[in-house]
């Protein structure tokens, strides 16, 4: 699966929408580089720029100023202070964020105007805006794909249905809202990677909360099941990949080796589960969602079961 980014830049201005109200954010000068692109979802603190090394600096960075960052800067003396200010202000910067309240050192916005750049300021700690900023960032620059299966919530566990079409994808998680499980998304599940290895799951903006079901068509699942029978983005914990069933295949018997699949580069818990006649695959895949959680808890049923048997073969053979 070919990875795909939900946006390549963004604008200061789209930050700025996106997070004044929340990390209260104040324009010091001007809107002068609103149209300044951003396209990293890192930030950067120019502590060392701003004492003359700048052979690593990040200066495509929304660039955060604390109370160490400040602080220097106070300490300097006229001349020396302006040429600090220059030399980071030379380079291409989108914008700045003054934490802490703190009050701009002499200079600073006259060199911010001069530049072009927009400096910010807001009350909230630098640990706290650079939380906010970053999670923020994180999401707009995600890595994202579509996927043709069913997301369903089954005990809380993410539980990503997979396999070829018409094999019966959607009436199984139909089912399982039928006994009070929860949709996410259906035929077309949007996928979005945070971080290295979170992998999660959300609905078509189109599609939501509706379901296709051969031979009946396009059902409203929140107007049949209630409010309640669906939900928005769910990380994906484990992945069911229904198959018809094939005499000459190998099928997981114990389940001591855990199988896994790649989406996004994220490694998943993969379950094959071959479709034969009298099967209750409603059943099952709440048993994979009760399994999964165990192990998320550190319990791996099969592999005590292993470790018991190996036991016991042991203490007969010493018998």
């Amino acid at each position: 699966m070919q990875e795909k980014h939900k946006k390549s830049f963004i604008t200061v201005r789209d930050l700025y929408k996106a997070c004044a109200e929340s990390i209260h954010l104040e324009i010091i000068n001007s809107e002068c580089s609103f149209g300044c692109e951003i396209h990293e979802k890192d930030l950067n603190r120019p502590g060392l720029a701003l004492g003359g090394f700048v052979e690593v600096f990040t200066y495509s960075r929304v660039q955060i100023m604390g109370n160490t960052e400040v602080g220097y800067l106070n300490t300097l003396q006229g001349e020396e202070r302006i040429q600090a200010i220059s030399k980071v202000f030379s380079f291409n910067l989108p914008c700045v964020v003054i934490t802490d309240n703190n009050t701009p050192p002499m200079g600073l916005i006259e060199i911010a105007n001069q530049k072009g750049v927009t400096l910010f300021r807001t009350p909230l700690s630098t640990t706290t805006v650079t939380h906010y900023l970053s999670e923020y960032l994180e999401s707009v620059f995600a890595v994202v794909d579509i996927i043709h299966g069913s997301l369903v919530d089954v005990y809380g566990v993410g539980m990503l249905i997979l396999g070829e079409s018409a094999i019966g994808k959607s009436e199984l998680a139909l089912d399982l809202i039928e006994r009070g499980h929860q949709l996410v998304a259906d035929d077309v599940v949007s996928l979005i990677r945070v971080g290295l290895n979170n992998l999660q799951g959300e609905p078509n903006d189109v599609l939501a909360h509706y379901m296709e079901v051969r031979g009946l068509g396009i059902i409203d699942i929140r107007r049949m099941f209630g409010i309640r029978a669906i939900r928005g983005r769910k990380t994906i914990a484990v992945v069911l990949r229904l198959e018809n069933w094939d005499e000459e295949a190998e099928y997981e018997r114990i389940g001591v080796d855990d199988q896994t699949i790649e989406i996004l580069n994220v490694k998943l818990p993969l379950v094959r589960l071959p479709i034969l006649p009298g099967k209750n695959l409603t059943v099952i895949a709440e048993a994979v969602a009760l399994n999964q959680k165990l192990k998320q808890f550190g319990v791996h049923s099969a592999r005590e079961f292993n470790e018991a048997l190996i036991a016991k073969m042991k203490n007969e053979g010493q018998t």
